[in-house]
């Protein structure tokens, strides 16, 4: 009984050590971010604890037009981008859960070998480049439209739908499109909530594919713009969107930093709570048959 109590209690302490060891760089990075600029220069850069707090970084970062042309585009991807993904892998994963439709077995293998092999970057970028949506904001969008794993959780979740319902809408004239609409999508709002969080999530970190197709800095996504920021000031000088940021010379290049971190972090951050009551809940929905 001690000897639990005891491993308990030690437990306890190194878990709350680690997430301490996780929580502090977060930490630092909102207290730098209001941190007075006066403050920050006169303890050379390092404050744990400021004694005046300054709203002077978010005024200055949110006034640029920079950063607002990059929200913007991020928003767009992320509405626009996460609406076509949930209208494409929810009628995907509709039609593959209908035994009926005589092609489901190979369409469910070639969605598998999707998942399991993947062409690599150059294949992606030859066909990005031959369909022409080399810097335009549709090459974020449509290579990302729908994913393999998302297409068969979702179908699990079809699957277990009573097939009564369906067969009740058909007596009342419904066709599958009307049954689909009408039917499915409103019983699976659940389901379409969490999936729309993972893809709202993916859309609003994209980087790696906007770094390959887009060449405009004026549609460059958030997070190009913050990796920007966040680089030495001499490569944002170049001509970079970032470069309208950094070149305010009063304020400490750190400050601009962190408090353009929290401002790319929070807005999706605050999606979470708003479909919390249906996250849980949809991630285990078709998980577990009754």
């Amino acid at each position: 009984m001690k000897e639990s109590r005891l491993f308990g209690a030690v437990n306890g302490v190194l878990l709350g050590i680690v997430g301490i060891l996780t929580l502090f760089p977060l930490y630092y990075v909102f207290v730098v971010s209001f941190t007075d600029p006066a403050e920050y220069i006169s303890k050379q850069g390092f404050v744990l604890f400021p004694e005046k707090w300054s709203l002077l970084s978010y005024k200055y970062i949110l006034s640029t037009s920079a950063y607002l042309n990059a929200t913007g585009v991020s928003v767009y991807l992320a509405v626009v981008g996460t609406a076509l993904s949930l209208i494409v892998t929810a009628s995907l994963a509709y039609g593959l859960s209908r035994k009926r439709l005589k092609i489901r077995r190979p369409l469910m293998l070639m969605i598998l070998f999707t998942i399991l092999f993947s062409p690599g970057i150059i294949p992606h970028y030859i066909l990005v480049r031959d369909l022409g949506l080399i810097n335009s904001l549709w090459s974020l969008i449509i290579p990302a439209l729908s994913s393999g794993w998302y297409v068969f959780l979702m179908k699990s979740f079809f699957d277990s739908i009573p097939p009564s319902l369906e067969e009740a809408a058909m007596m009342d004239g419904y066709n599958d499109v009307g049954i689909f609409f009408r039917i499915i999508l409103p019983l699976s709002l659940p389901a379409m909530a969490a999936f729309g969080l993972f893809y709202a999530v993916g859309y609003w970190n994209t980087y790696f594919t906007a770094v390959l197709y887009i060449n405009d800095s004026t549609k460059w996504p958030l997070q190009i713009l913050l990796q920007n920021i966040l680089i030495d000031s001499s490569t944002s000088s170049q001509g970079s969107g970032a470069a309208e940021i950094m070149n305010e010379q009063q304020l400490p290049a750190q400050t601009l930093k962190m408090a353009a971190v929290v401002v790319a972090t929070v807005p999706i951050l605050l999606v979470y709570p708003l479909l919390q009551k249906h996250f849980a809940k949809g991630v285990m929905l078709g998980s577990i048959k009754e």
